[in-house]
């Protein structure tokens, strides 16, 4: 709806006011949903958008000619509106460090509270830099570019995939809706740039990570971790597609770009046939090459864990430590000094750890189950 809205008006600020506008009017007012959700809201918002138009005589002319528009008749929008919203959100005229939060919010819905742990920084930062990615793209012609700026478009579409698939907070681990939609939007990425190394990598690592998506909760909701994941849940046909486009990613460019190598690191679990038998010394390996071409806190914790598995949990838990002093890092350090000290045998400790990332975790489901863990080890 806010793309079609911004296709039809071209100002990014006041449609997302009229969309939202539209959506607090349901809200109040639907008892049932009606049979065209989409073009009642649409209605709704053009409306509102046309009263504020009006206020401003230098779009008169525009005015007219939506008022005129029959909105209910577009009761579905084009998909080819979402891309151009998606490339709207990377215009190169906007900073990375703006693009991403914009299109977090406008394209994900994301708060900014969950934006700012996306992207590890702090929520005044985040509202600053979307007020001001939309008053720079006031002027902005809407439509496909014939260059997308394909490495902006891919973070985005990479932090919105990671929302759907591990939500930052709420009540459901996944949002299923933002990771289908990424998906989506990477194979379009992907058509559009056959032989971009980094595009076929991001696709492959959405593919192997949602592959795994009806294992990953129980029936109630809870959270099963990989290790205890029946891999026979897992979606063969999706595992297939994205080992091909490891493949052709990590060959087609070198060295391999990040989405690559995070999407080689998905392909060594996926093709274990059971958690005894994944190929720890190929994941530290790829995880240093990752490391060290692109520093990352999460990265480097994600290695931590390789290194437990490779040498032992007394070398994983020296390269926890060696990350402490990194704030951003939040209760995942907890959670994997948690694991590392229960696999040493230090139960007591363990279930202090876990019990402060639990207090930590601002997901809910993450929540219950890092108190579970805490509680069984205090316990045993």
């Amino acid at each position: 709806m806010l793309a079609t809205l911004i296709r039809r008006h071209g100002d990014f600020a006041r449609c997302e006011d009229a969309v939202q506008e539209a959506l607090l009017e349901a809200y109040l007012n639907w008892e049932d949903v009606p049979e065209h959700p989409f073009g009642w809201l649409l209605t709704v918002a053009s409306r509102r958008l046309t009263d504020t138009l009006r206020q401003d005589a230098s779009r008169a002319a525009r005015e007219e000619r939506v008022f005129r528009e029959d909105v209910t008749a577009a009761a579905v929008s084009d998909d080819d509106d979402t891309l151009a919203l998606l490339l709207l959100c990377c215009h190169p005229s906007l900073a990375p460090s703006a693009q991403i939060p914009l299109t977090l919010r406008a394209f994900g819905g994301l708060t900014t509270e969950e934006i700012a742990a996306a992207l590890l920084t702090t929520p005044a930062t985040v509202a600053q830099r979307i007020v001001r990615a939309k008053q720079r793209l006031r002027d902005v012609e809407f439509g496909l570019p014939p260059e997308p700026p394909i490495a902006g478009v891919a973070q985005v579409l990479y932090l919105i995939f990671n929302e759907g698939h591990m939500a930052t907070s709420g009540a459901a681990l996944r949002r299923d809706d933002l990771a289908t939609e990424a998906i989506r939007l990477a194979r379009e990425l992907r058509r559009m740039r056959p032989r971009e190394a980094e595009v076929a990598g991001l696709l492959a690592l959405m593919l192997l990570h949602d592959a795994r998506r009806a294992a990953r909760t129980t029936d109630d909701g809870s959270l099963v971790p990989l290790e205890e994941q029946d891999r026979s849940a897992w979606d063969g046909a999706l595992i297939a597609e994205g080992i091909e486009l490891v493949e052709f990613a990590v060959t087609a460019r070198r060295p391999p770009g990040p989405y690559a190598l995070q999407a080689a690191i998905v392909a060594v679990h996926a093709e274990a046939p059971t958690a005894d038998q994944t190929d720890w010394p190929q994941i530290l390996a790829l995880y240093d090459l990752l490391l060290a071409a692109h520093p990352n806190p999460v990265t480097a914790l994600n290695r931590a864990v390789a290194v437990g598995e490779v040498h032992g949990p007394a070398a994983g838990l020296a390269a926890v430590e060696a990350l402490a002093d990194d704030p951003r890092l939040g209760h995942r350090l907890d959670a994997v000094r948690g694991y590392f000290l229960a696999r040493a045998g230090d139960a007591s400790a363990a279930a202090d750890a876990y019990a402060r990332a639990a207090a930590a975790a601002p997901q809910d489901t993450e929540r219950r189950h890092l108190a579970t863990r805490a509680e069984h080890l205090k316990n045993t």
